[in-house]
Order: C-alpha cells, then structure tokens, then sequence
C-alpha cells in the first residue's frame, strides 16, 4: 500500500497545443480508493496514464510514498492496472493468464500456485481457472483481469473504465464486488468512469475533472452536497439537479428567489447576505429530492401549488415533473405516491438546501461556496439560463 500525491502535474502533446492536464494537485492516503470522474475528453484516462507511467508529464510531479517517480519507467513504478478491453491472452487459460506476470518476476511455482488460489478464492472464480477467455462472460472476464491485477500485489492499482463494456445488471454487481475487495485488500486505488453512480458509490474521494482542470476534489458527500460551481452541480446526481435562471428581490433586507408555477408563486428566502446580487443574473440550484410534499399541516417551509406535466414511476420512487419559471422541474417524491397528469400538488422547498450560481462564471455564491475548487470557471453555463 501507498501514499499517492500529484504535484501541479501538466500534461501537453507538443508546443502550440492546449493543456491536456492543467495544473493537477491531488493527495490520497494509504489505502483510500480515489475515483476520477468527468465526460469523455476531460483527461481523466491521459492523468491516469501518467501514474501509470505509460505517458510522460511535461510539468510537476508524481509523488508514491513521498518518492518522486515521474521519470520511472511504469514497472519500476510498482503498479497494476485494469484495462477497459481487460487485454487478456486467449491462448491461454485463466490460471495461465494469472500466473503470467509472476512468472515473468521468476517467481518460484509454489508461491505462484499459493497466489493464484488466494485470488481466485478472492474473485471467486476457483472454478474458471481451466477455462480460455472465448469460453468466460464478460463479467468473468472481468474479474480474471482484476486477478491478474491483484496477484502482483502492487503499492497501487489503477483502473481504466473496468465496468463499461458490462452491461446494467452486471455493472451493478461487479461494482458491489469491486467494494468489497477494496475493504478486505485495503489497497491504494485509482479509479477512472464517466459514470457519475459509480464515483459516488466506490469512492473514499472523488475527483470531477473538465477540460484537464480538476474543477472539484473532496467526499462524495462533499461533492454531491456543496458542488464547487455550476458543471460539478450539474454533473453528479441522478436524476441531475434542477437549474432556474432568475433575478433575486430583497424584501425586509434578506435576498429571495421567486418561484412562479404558472398557478401561484412562492418566495424562497436565501442565506445569502451579499451585496448587488440582485442586480446579477443568477442560477437557482434545487435537487429533485429536496422538492417535497407539502404535509396537511402547516410547518412553515415555502409552499408552491404546481400542476403535474409528467410522472416517471422508477420502482423506489415516482419522479414528477413540473413547470417553474417556464423551466422544466424535476421532484423525486416517495413511491406510493401516483398523481396524474393535470393533477395539482402542493410542493415544499427548504431554503437551506438551495444552491446558487452566478449565471456567468458558473461559481457558487453564498457561504462554503468553491469548496476545495481548483478552477471555477463556469464555460457553457449559459445553457443553464431558462432551461
């Protein structure tokens, strides 16, 4: 196991051409299981390659154990890693392909016939180990190239989008196992997805990346509850966080958000105190949970009657969808609940859940906001103005 510490890594692929990795700072623990997650393009593989060792960095450094090893080759580096294409042999049988980087350490045949079978018992996969490549499931393939990982024993592993040629069902049941294994192994990981689900269930720390630029690093609780800026909001959770371009009113010297369904209007006093913001445009950050029912008894939460446009049963809940300030609006309401379309409902909201942007550079305004951001910048947030 190891300490991993990236130091204002850059990553460029000749002069003239922008940044791949901008400026990456990045320090894990012994032991924790670090997630890079952003959509396709954003760096997040080409800064898992530069760990690796397989591609050089043009600036900063890689830190294992306090020791610099940006200039080692990748098997100096003592690191495995977990392909996307699980790149196993298929002329050779599991137990071949498991034993094939011992064997190439010289390894003596007992202690590789000790370590396959602790692996195998591990992945549970005793069973598969006559068997060819062409003969396993893509899950089962899966799990021999995670073998052929953990046999090594290395300080570090690395995994490159391991789930993503699974499909739904599997994916689920492979990421149950990938957690499992991290808990009894304990060993230092960095996982790179795309997908948002698999950051926030895997990681002890998750990375979002955009542009080469790691916009947010922290918990997922962090992550999930106090988004840097208006891309991190908008990129993790599922279903996505609601957005309402508006301008806020003061009334009795405190900032309020108006919400208009069409049917009534409410007004979600903000806690935030600073000045001139209701000369700015701003966006309303709101998660479909934090929508809720509004009980039969009076508790004093701002209430909004909004007429039901569509309902999307999912099994644990019933999403139901809105119209508020001609945007789109999405509540994730409890499963029993069934309205029809037409049909009215007294929605709540609870000012100290609601987020807010500035419209033009994406930042986050109030009290905690831009916590632990690297880069604020909000690019393209205009697509949120009135969505």
């Amino acid at each position: 196991m190891a300490t991993l510490e990236l130091r204002n890594v850059n990553k460029t692929y000749g002069a003239g051409l922008p940044d791949t990795l901008k400026n990456i700072e990045l320090s894990i623990k012994d032991g924790e299981f670090l997630i890079l997650v952003g959509p396709s393009g954003c760096g997040k593989s080409t800064l898992m390659n530069c760990i690796a060792g397989l591609e050089n960095i043009t600036g900063g450094a890689i830190m294992i154990d306090d020791q610099d090893v940006s200039g080692m080759s990748p098997k100096d580096r003592d690191i495995a890693m977990v392909f996307q294409s699980y790149a196993l042999y298929p002329t050779m049988s599991v137990r071949e392909n498991i034993e094939f980087g011992l064997k190439i350490r010289k390894m003596v045949q007992s202690a590789i016939d000790e370590e396959v079978a602790r692996v195998a018992k591990l992945l549970q996969i005793e069973h598969l180990l006559n068997r060819k490549p062409g003969q396993l499931s893509g899950g089962q393939q899966q799990r021999v190239a995670m073998g052929r990982a953990l046999a090594r024993r290395p300080k570090i592993y690395l995994f490159d989008e391991p789930l993503s040629n699974l499909d739904a069902k599997l994916r689920v049941e492979m990421r149950t196992e990938m957690k499992l294994m991290h808990q009894r192994l304990k060993t230092t990981t960095v996982y790179v997805t795309h997908d948002q689900i698999e950051a926030m269930t895997l990681g002890d720390k998750v990375a979002v990346m955009k542009d080469g630029i790691i916009q947010q690093f922290g918990t997922p609780k962090q992550i999930y509850n106090d988004p840097a800026n208006l891309f991190v909001a908008s990129f993790i959770g599922s279903p996505p966080m609601n957005f309402i371009g508006l301008r806020l009113k003061r009334q009795d010297g405190r900032l309020m958000a108006v919400l208009d369904s069409g049917q009534a209007r409410c007004e979600l006093p903000l806690g935030v105190q600073d000045a001139g913001l209701e000369e700015r445009d701003v966006i309303v950050g709101i998660r479909p949970e934090q929508i809720m029912l509004a009980p039969h008894e009076a508790n004093g939460l701002p209430t909004l009657r909004a007429e039901v446009k569509v309902t999307e049963p999912t099994g644990p809940d019933t999403l139901v969808f809105v119209q508020l300030n001609d945007v789109k609006v999405c509540c994730r309401l409890a499963p029993d609940v069934a309205p029809q379309v037409g049909e009215s409902l007294n929605l709540q909201f609870d000012p100290a859940k609601v987020l807010l942007f500035d419209a033009q550079t994406g930042e986050r305004l109030g009290v905690g906001a831009a916590l632990s951001a690297q880069d604020s910048r909000g690019d393209n947030v205009a697509q949120f103005k009135g969505r």
